[in-house]
């Protein structure tokens, strides 16, 4: 049962693997571009385990290091994950104390919106966790490093469409997690509130306030029976 689940949550995050790698290699060249050493930036990748936010600590990391103001960059952007977190806890209840304080230490955006689809149709186990997570955290690490090593050989990562994957990464976990109108709702509100910080206010304020106004209006407007899809109940109704 166990090895199953593993497999299963495995295969689950498999194509993100992919995916994430891309990502890890412009952060590795950025960081090297920055002056950190290969094994400053892994033990970073590590420890922090938190690819936005080191995004951001990194676009305001200068010599000497402006250690508050990393701190503070670094901080705001993980805000989000009180709101991802509490989400995810009616989820974790059925989980022994390791299985749930590992998954909830270690989760990052992908893991956590797979674990959220897969809590629709089954109980998390802590075999599906760990096959969720293991690899996942490893291949973080390790392809920034890959970044660190080659990266000097990319002037410009712009320049090839590197500074629009994190935003292809969040467009496909969007899709995945799509239920309707609910979603646009708060897709919407998320992405007018963000747009509207980023232009009026310092720093990077726009991620928690793009995170907390698209959360208050799926609240807003949630109903029993908004977060269906009216298609894919159309077409469970033609089968039948």
């Amino acid at each position: 049962m166990f090895w199953a689940e593993f497999r299963r949550g495995f295969l689950d995050i498999l194509p993100l693997l992919a995916g994430v790698m891309p990502f890890a290699l412009l952060f590795g060249t950025l960081a090297s571009q920055k002056g950190l050493s290969p094994a400053e930036i892994v033990l970073m990748c590590a420890t922090v385990y938190a690819g936005g936010a080191q995004f951001v600590s990194i676009d305001v990391w200068a010599t000497p290091v402006p250690v508050l103001a990393v701190v503070l960059a670094t901080g705001l952007a993980n805000a989000r994950y009180f709101l991802m977190g509490a989400a995810l806890r009616p989820h974790v209840t059925g989980l022994s104390w390791p299985a749930r304080l590992w998954f909830v230490g270690i989760h990052s955006d992908e893991t956590w919106a797979i674990a959220l689809k897969r809590s629709q149709t089954a109980a998390l186990t802590p075999g599906y966790v760990l096959g969720l997570t293991g690899l996942f955290y490893l291949n973080w690490p390790f392809w920034c490093l890959v970044g660190a090593l080659v990266g000097g050989l990319i002037d410009d990562p712009a320049r090839y469409g590197a500074d629009f994957m994190f935003v292809a990464m969040f467009l496909c976990l969007i899709r995945g997690m799509w239920q309707g109108r609910i979603s646009l709702v708060a897709v919407g509100a998320s992405a007018v509130a963000g747009l509207a910080a980023q232009q009026l206010l310092p720093g990077h304020w726009y991620i928690f306030i793009g995170a907390v106004s698209g959360m208050l209006a799926a609240a807003a407007f949630w109903s029993p029976g908004s977060g269906r899809d009216e298609s894919c109940d159309a077409k469970l109704e033609a089968r039948t």
